[in-house]
């Protein structure tokens, strides 16, 4: 062991640390996804495969021996929305940057959805953060308008032409409305969640879009980032929460630490 620290060079520190912080990464991105589940099928199905080469099994050998050959191409198809989220996650500046979103912006959207909950207005409202969202902001309408509860009441209302599809804000003003967005794909979203619910999904499985959805049926508030819904039963609920995305977690300035803080949190 002391020849070994003393053979290994500083370039080989860097190189662990760097694989290491990649492999860490790897599986924050993945847990809590299908994405385990099929990692430890692949790894099941390579266990068999050295079982039956110790064990001349010479048929499922090379059945498992072509299955693997491919392995490489599986991977990308089976994991291409993490793989995605992935790359997009590493092409984010690891300084600081602020979301745009003032204590302001955040009651006047408050106190919209809390309006159109009561009211069983669906609203479906996706906040940029630091992933651009520029394909979906083409897609819809545009407004760049000023931040208002009144106008993203007015939006969503089931006479307004402008009510389907999601309305976007972007560096705090209502840049577009009536955005089309991905569906998720995802087999185990439960069957009582509708379309607005799996268009959240599906941009949240791609972006750090922070993202409200309002059903006209339940009443029902449900905040969803990255991948993952929450249901928020109350004013207060829905408040503690946004404080703590946009304002808790904002500090005045850049800094490592808070960076290394905040991919704990991805």
């Amino acid at each position: 062991m002391p020849d070994i620290l003393r053979a290994m060079r500083w370039q080989d520190i860097v190189d662990i640390l760097i694989v290491s912080y990649i492999i860490y990464r790897i599986i924050l991105l993945i847990r809590g996804t299908r994405a385990v589940q099929m990692l430890l099928g692949i790894i099941v199905i390579t266990g068999i495969y050295l079982i039956s080469d110790r064990l001349d099994l010479l048929t499922l050998h090379w059945l498992l021996k072509t299955f693997l050959s491919s392995i490489l191409l599986i991977i990308i198809i089976v994991f291409q929305s993490d793989i995605r989220r992935a790359l997009t996650q590493m092409g984010k500046t690891p300084f600081h940057k602020t979301d745009n979103v003032a204590a302001h912006d955040i009651n006047e959207i408050i106190s919209a959805v809390i309006y159109m909950a009561r009211r069983r207005i669906g609203a479906l409202i996706i906040i940029e953060r630091q992933t651009g969202l520029r394909d979906y902001l083409e897609l819809g309408f545009r407004l760049d308008a000023r931040l208002l509860h009144e106008l993203l009441i007015a939006i969503f209302l089931p006479s307004s032409p402008m009510h389907d599809g999601g309305v976007i804000i972007h560096n705090g003003r209502i840049h577009s409305s009536g955005c089309v967005l991905p569906l998720s794909n995802n087999p185990d979203i439960p069957k009582r969640y509708g379309t607005r619910h799996r268009a959240a999904l599906g941009l949240s499985e791609e972006t750090d879009a922070v993202i409200i959805v309002v059903s006209e049926e339940t009443q029902e508030i449900s905040l969803v980032i990255q991948g993952k819904i929450t249901t928020l039963h109350d004013e207060e609920a829905l408040s503690s929460r946004m404080q703590e995305i946009f304002i808790h977690h904002n500090p005045t300035g850049p800094s490592w630490k808070n960076w290394f803080k905040g991919t704990q949190h991805s």
